[in-house]
């Protein structure tokens, strides 16, 4: 079974909707009989993020240029939610977080084979409830109510942040420079969040390729 993995942030809106596409994509070619395993990987949008986060008006204000130009965007994003049958709720969402914490206990996700709700959890938590993923509080129970109990203890520990660093590092310098990106057995394959049936066709004609080159090999 191939491999996709999901190069994402959990405050990127963008990768809330790929990965809307992205199960779309996957349900038409698993009745085409093709199934895939998917992992998602950590990149960080706002490396420079303080700890505790930030205050979003004001953080969007200063990155976008004015908080109307901020709500554009957002609007831009909500519209687009929508086509993907998510409810985007900006007016709850307060804090802009750091994601190192969200990102080791998706990691941890993946070793306790709870990897795809945990993220999704993570996802409606901020986009749709406002909440603050970047508190260890909210990340324990959000992660424990999608089967993954005893977050607390872990995020009050050091496992799992050099290897979500290490991770986030290596995209970058494998020439990741946004968020969703799509590889299918480490090949880069696309970045955005292309609708389900592009998405599947692309992952069709990957696999397609990739089994070529290993008869040839």
């Amino acid at each position: 079974m191939r491999t996709i993995d999901v190069i994402s942030d959990a405050i990127c809106p963008w990768c809330w909707i790929g990965k809307a596409h992205l199960d779309a994509a996957l349900a038409e070619l698993a009745r085409d009989g093709l199934d895939f395993r998917v992992r998602w990987k950590p990149f960080q949008l706002n490396p420079d993020m303080p700890e505790e986060g930030v205050e979003r008006a004001a953080y969007r204000a200063a990155k976008f240029g004015s908080v109307e130009r901020g709500k554009e965007l957002d609007a831009q994003v909500a519209e687009a939610g929508r086509a993907a049958g998510l409810d985007f709720r900006h007016d709850l969402m307060l804090r802009t977080p750091n994601t190192v914490a969200a990102h080791r206990v998706i990691r941890a996700a993946e070793q306790a084979g709870v990897q795809q709700p945990v993220v999704d959890a993570l996802f409606r938590a901020y986009f749709q409830e406002g909440r603050d993923i970047g508190d260890a509080a909210v990340l324990d129970e959000v992660s424990a109510d999608a089967g993954l109990p005893g977050m607390a203890a872990m995020l009050a520990s050091d496992a799992h942040r050099d290897a979500v660093l290490a991770e986030d590092m290596a995209a970058r310098r494998g020439g990741i420079n946004g968020v969703p990106s799509f590889l299918m057995d480490r090949h880069l394959l696309f970045s955005g969040a292309m609708p389900g049936p592009r998405m599947a066709e692309a992952f069709r004609q990957a696999d397609a390729i990739l089994s070529e080159r290993e008869k040839a090999a």
